[in-house]
């Protein structure tokens, strides 16, 4: 018996040097992994800090309380090598403004476009900062050369056009100095050549705005004030011409910053536009809708509509349908509302009126708390 179960255990213990053996070898194995893989995760840890590094864009981590835990030396650049630690919205506060276009910021002389990445698993932020001063620059030198190209293209028309006036101008001038011209004739003659002359000059205004581009100004304006200002002007005509007209303010406490006067200007074109196309008896709406970190002012008639042939160049500058219009009022609206960051829009079944919306960004938190206060 002892014999047997010494055997056993003889059997047993040479059993587990085998399996100890074998563990050891899947030991040295994992080990062998584990150190290739802290290699490899060494080696891309490294070129992601080289390549952050080089990154000519700036890049900031934050947390999820927003405090700024790591950034680049493009980003240090930008706001200093003291922001680690700070809350990113104090570093925001100290270095950026706002603009017109969303996600781009003035920090100086230079123009910032922000871009953010979430971070799900540790609930921070990645953000990522490009200095667009150059793209900038270069598209406001290609709006300037595409108005002066159009500008070019429209010379004939202009010309044709300033010179139908003024022909009929001088003609009724010449009228008067006529020996035997009752008294009412001249005044007739008198007043039919300042008709003329005031055609000649809306027409100037209408070419010196387009061409010059309209300048935004800083004004912090309420939407819904601005909607009020349009509709008390227009609505005494709307009512002269036998229309409705409707007013829906949805805006939310929506604010914008820029030019008040050409805004202004831009929405109330777009109503006399409505209602010189809608017979009487019709309907006009003016409309207002907050849109998220949009707003959304609409003009609506239930005039004839706009072809389809029509609605591919109403926008052209020159292009009109009136008798007595410059054909330059929607060209200028859609110039201001690009200013500003936004643009028109045209909606409209031939038959089923026509309604143009302007999109506009609204201004950011800080303007808001500025007009309130």
């Amino acid at each position: 018996m002892f014999n047997q179960v010494s055997a056993e255990l003889t059997q047993a213990y040479e059993a587990l040097q085998v399996r100890a053996a074998s563990l050891t070898e899947e030991l040295a194995i994992a080990n062998g992994e584990l150190r290739r893989q802290y290699q490899e995760k060494e080696a891309l840890s490294e070129r992601l800090s080289s390549l952050l590094d080089a990154l000519p864009a700036g890049v900031v981590l934050l947390d999820s309380a927003a405090i700024v835990v790591a950034v680049n030396p493009a980003a240090m650049a930008i706001f200093g090598a003291n922001m680690v630690g700070q809350h990113w919205g104090d570093v925001a506060r100290a270095s950026l403004e706002p603009t017109m276009a969303i996600g781009e910021w003035l920090h100086g002389d230079s123009r910032l476009s922000i871009g953010e990445s979430s971070l799900p698993s540790a609930g921070g932020k990645i953000l990522l900062i490009h200095d667009v001063t150059a793209a900038h620059r270069m598209k406001t030198e290609l709006e300037r050369n595409q108005r002066l190209a159009a500008m070019g293209e429209m010379a004939a028309s202009l010309a044709h056009q300033l010179r139908t006036p003024l022909a009929a101008a001088l003609l009724y001038t010449s009228n008067l100095g006529q020996p035997g011209v009752s008294d009412e004739a001249r005044a007739r003659f008198s007043e039919k050549a300042s008709g003329q002359l005031r055609r000649l000059e809306r027409l100037i205004q209408d070419v010196l705005l387009f061409a010059r581009g309209e300048s935004i100004g800083r004004d912090v304006i309420l939407v819904s004030d601005l909607l009020a200002e349009a509709a008390q002007t227009v609505e005494p005509l709307m009512g002269e011409h036998g229309l409705e007209f409707v007013l829906g303010d949805a805006c939310g406490g929506g604010v914008i910053v820029g030019s008040r006067k050409a805004l202004f200007g831009a929405l109330v074109n777009l109503l006399e536009n409505a209602m010189q196309a809608t017979t009487p008896g019709g309907k006009i709406c003016l409309s207002g809708n907050r849109r998220g970190d949009l707003v959304a002012v609409g003009v609506r008639d239930s005039g004839p509509g706009i072809s389809r042939e029509m609605q591919a160049r109403i926008f052209e500058p020159f292009f009109t349908t009136k008798g007595q219009g410059t054909g330059l009022g929607l060209a200028i609206a859609l110039g201001v509302a690009r200013a500003h960051g936004g643009t028109i829009e045209l909606f409209s079944e031939p038959g089923d009126g026509a309604e143009f919306v302007i999109t506009l960004p609204v201004a950011p938190v800080e303007s808001e708390s500025e007009h309130h206060g």
